[in-house]
């Protein structure tokens, strides 16, 4: 309930998991002092009085047999007389019961909170599982809270959005490690590989979407794809080498022989 013990005179620092509950169920927290027994005395007296009118000095069979016996005790000690406020405790008891709220619809679920990053693939690790985020509404390395309770797995962004909504998926808990519980639809936006446009001309700046036509399915192979190269209609001129050795005076050049014993 507390995060930590303070000073007399200061203000207790409550743990937020503890005030959200309380917000819950509409009730408010009163912190008692560290180590007081007395301070709560009639919380801690039931337990003695059960213990010492239904308990004491008897054997039970089974969970049942114990229920009833302490059913038949409640009347009996709900007709007493409370020395504290001198009211009879069922009086008592019904109108406090008719001043409590009804429940909640919704239960209030316990759930332990991470911070985890996004990955690339709107993929967020926890647990040595991954769980998928839409790629519309998160980035790259992006901080969100993991809200894990027993049954799910829910994942929250950091900071609402306009609408001051925070949840970003509710996944069911995976079971064991290495298991990917994804959202197909969370990946639309994300490029697959099919959306970037593709060209064999280095001069075209077309806008062409689609995957284009490997040089082996066009025809005549090759032959086209080096024909729509730039560097297919250079001429190269070509001539002998014994040019060069007339040029530079020089004779033409011959490998010496090879003798057979330089072989082995």
């Amino acid at each position: 309930v507390v995060r930590r013990h303070v000073a007399p005179g200061e203000a207790v620092p409550l743990h937020p998991e503890a005030v959200a509950f309380a917000g819950h169920y509409d009730f408010d927290i009163d912190v008692l002092a560290a180590y007081r027994p007395t301070g709560k005395g009639r919380v801690e007296r039931q337990v003695t009085i059960i213990r010492d009118h239904v308990l004491a000095g008897r054997a039970f069979s089974g969970l049942d047999d114990l229920d009833g016996a302490f059913m038949a005790w409640v009347p009996r000690r709900r007709a007493r007389t409370h020395r504290t406020h001198g009211e009879v405790i069922g009086v008592r008891a019904a109108r406090d019961h008719a001043a409590l709220r009804p429940l909640p619809a919704r239960p209030y679920i316990v759930a332990d909170r991470f911070l985890r990053h996004v990955g690339k693939d709107c993929l967020v690790a926890f647990d040595a599982n991954l769980y998928s985020v839409p790629a519309a509404k998160v980035r790259h390395r992006q901080l969100v809270e993991v809200r894990a309770s027993a049954a799910t797995v829910a994942l929250h962004a950091t900071v609402p959005d306009a609408q001051g909504i925070t949840l970003l998926a509710v996944h069911p808990r995976a079971v064991g490690r290495g298991a990917r519980i994804v959202d197909e639809a969370h990946w639309q936006g994300l490029p697959d590989g099919h959306t970037r446009a593709t060209t064999t001309d280095p001069g075209d700046r077309g806008t062409r979407t689609g995957p284009a036509r490997s040089a082996g399915t066009e025809p005549g192979g090759l032959v086209p794809l080096l024909a729509r190269a730039r560097a297919a209609q250079v001429h190269v001129g070509t001539r002998p080498l014994a040019l060069y050795d007339q040029i530079t005076g020089t004779r033409p050049f011959t490998p010496a022989p090879i003798d057979p014993k330089d072989m082995r």
